[in-house]
């Protein structure tokens, strides 16, 4: 593939694994299999056998997140 090429596709969309998303989060990777099973989580798709997450999927989940936060309000001792 042309170098070019293929820095715009890493560009475009980098693929994380559990592990690498794991430790962006600081949350065990258990953690991240028990969100995709109740589908709390960022999406995740298989590439064959392993399990691989878009950042810009992360990068949306987290703002959703933020947002959900907000909306909540302050949570914790006044």
């Amino acid at each position: 593939m042309d170098p070019s090429k293929n820095a715009v596709m890493k560009q475009l969309d980098e693929l994380l694994s559990p592990q690498d998303l794991a430790a962006y989060l600081d949350v065990p990777v258990n953690t991240l299999h028990a969100w995709r099973y109740r589908r709390q989580g960022p999406p995740a798709f298989r590439v064959g056998k392993h399990l691989r997450y878009r950042s810009i999927d992360v990068e949306r989940w987290i703002e959703g997140q933020l947002e959900a936060t907000a909306e909540r309000g302050p949570t914790g001792p006044s």
